[in-house]
């Protein structure tokens, strides 16, 4: 035990001094802040503003039709702003193969900050104009940026990162999704910029953020695996993993892009839809769907999106709230923080079942909780305790290696195709949760979270008995990994070979 801590110390000490021999580490700050911050914060940051949102679309109505809408009007108008941000979503996972693969890592996240600052323009004087259709065109914008910087982000850490520390540097775009959660909830409270005169700016804050990116990511290098890959220059490469990293030849992470290389000569890259037709990554494709759609039914987003109905409906008193959910989002911060220290220490695969059993216990106990909520004035903050362990297995669990293992299950011909795949489907899931929960909430109470409880279950059940470990691997030896994943005795290879025969 004495020497895997002093191993896990070894590590982190040497990850740490490459970190700071080159420019690894301002990069992944840069990236940070305006990739998975803005998703993050986006998410958040209709919570405490709402009241005064649906004030400005009363007012606005008012003055241009001069009669009060009807209530049903400023319902459909709230409900447009607040879902086309899952739209924009859908069309910037879309268009993910388009933009960065036309641009690159670094241009398509330059142009992505780009359309962020005009989204946050639009927003802010939106209150001016008196025009709650600017505000639906933002959300859109921001939807669309957040789709595409999500996933942009996350290739562009993948393809930075040595394989020894792929796990580590990959997860710190779930660490700043988290920060992005928790801002949107500080710049809330009405002590900060909580209050009815400045919702706009509440609304505008990432853009700051966007504005350093679009100034500082054009003198960092480009990723190195696109432009050996790629772009097929390995001086470009060498010359970007240096500047990364310290100096240093860097052979053994070249050799690794070379065979890939080899490999997408082999295969070339693919569209969604061809990749949805490949038997051979048939295995990667369900593992990550599955995930994600455990991820997505977990309960997870119901909590970021509708924290106050979720406590107010638990019997925290509505004064308090704002401040249980602003610890809610300390607590995914720490989490994913130790996640990192944790992925590279003890693999990913323990992480997602592990995570995935005791979340599926929590719900079962915050079901039970809340039937007795009425019992005794302390078993409300015990569902409290239930969920904060609930968010702290699941950040420092599943949500967490989910985004490393999305970069690690497919070569880079296939790598582009996956994020549509999965985008598409985490936007998706991600609506219909937003459209379905308050009815949920509404028609089976407390037992709503027993289905939770069931996705997570399952969760468990594939990531415990069928998902192969990656922890340092090579992507094409996990590529080899799935395909020996057996089902009633036979390989996909097996079973690939015994069609060719036919």
């Amino acid at each position: 035990m004495h020497r895997k801590v002093h191993a896990s110390k070894d590590k982190m000490e040497t990850l740490l001094q490459q970190l700071t021999r080159g420019n690894a580490l301002f990069l992944i700050i840069i990236l940070g802040i305006g990739g998975s911050f803005h998703a993050g914060y986006h998410i958040t940051e209709l919570s405490s503003p709402s009241p005064y949102i649906q004030r400005f679309i009363n007012s606005s109505w008012y003055n241009r039709y001069e009669e009060p809408p009807p209530p049903q009007t400023i319902t459909m108008i709230w409900s447009l702003i607040v879902s086309m941000y899952a739209v924009g979503g859908l069309f910037g996972t879309i268009s993910v193969t388009f933009v960065s693969g036309m641009l690159g890592r670094k241009k398509a996240m330059i142009c992505n900050s780009s359309i962020a600052i005009v989204a946050a323009g639009i927003m802010m004087t939106s209150k001016y104009a008196r025009s709650y259709e600017m505000i639906i065109v933002a959300r859109i914008l921001y939807g669309y940026t957040a789709g595409l910087g999500l996933s942009t982000h996350l290739m562009y850490l993948g393809e930075i990162s040595p394989r020894k520390f792929r796990g580590i540097v990959t997860l710190t775009s779930v660490t700043f999704a988290s920060l992005g959660k928790l801002s949107g909830q500080f710049f809330g409270l009405s002590e900060i910029l909580g209050r009815e005169e400045l919702w706009n700016i509440v609304l505008c804050v990432p853009a700051f953020f966007s504005v350093v990116q679009v100034i500082v990511l054009p003198f960092l290098p480009e990723a190195p695996r696109y432009l050996f890959i790629e772009k097929g220059d390995d001086m470009a490469c060498k010359k970007a993993l240096q500047s990364l990293w310290g100096q240093g030849d860097y052979k053994e992470e070249m050799d690794e892009m070379l065979a890939e290389q080899l490999a997408i000569e082999a295969a070339p890259p693919k569209s969604p839809l061809q990749l949805l037709r490949d038997r051979s990554v048939r295995w990667q494709l369900m593992s990550m769907s599955i995930i994600y759609c455990c991820n997505q039914l977990s309960g997870m987003s119901a909590i970021s999106t509708f924290s106050f109905d979720i406590f107010l409906k638990a019997g925290i008193p509505g004064d308090k709230i704002r401040y249980v959910t602003l610890g809610l989002g300390v607590s995914e911060i720490i989490t994913s923080i130790s996640c990192g220290l944790l992925i590279e220490h003890i693999g990913r695969k323990p992480l997602f079942w592990g995570g995935y059993a005791v979340m599926s216990a929590c719900w079962v106990f915050v079901t039970v909780t809340l039937s007795l909520k009425d019992s005794a004035y302390w078993v409300p903050y015990i569902s409290v305790i239930l969920i904060i362990l609930f968010i702290l297995f699941f950040c420092g669990g599943p949500g967490g290696a989910t985004a490393t293992l999305n970069s690690e299950l497919f070569i880079q011909s296939n790598r582009l195709a996956s994020f549509v795949i999965m985008g598409i489907q985490r936007w998706l899931m991600f609506a219909i949760m937003g459209l379905v929960f308050p009815f949920l909430i509404t028609a089976l109470n407390s037992y709503c979270f027993v289905l939770f409880a069931c996705m997570c279950l399952l969760g468990f059940l594939f990531t415990f008995f069928i998902l192969p470990e990656t922890k340092g691997k090579t992507l094409l030896e996990i590529s080899e990994e799935f395909k020996a994943i057996t089902v009633c005795g036979k390989s996909s290879l097996e079973k690939k070979n015994i069609e060719t025969k036919l």
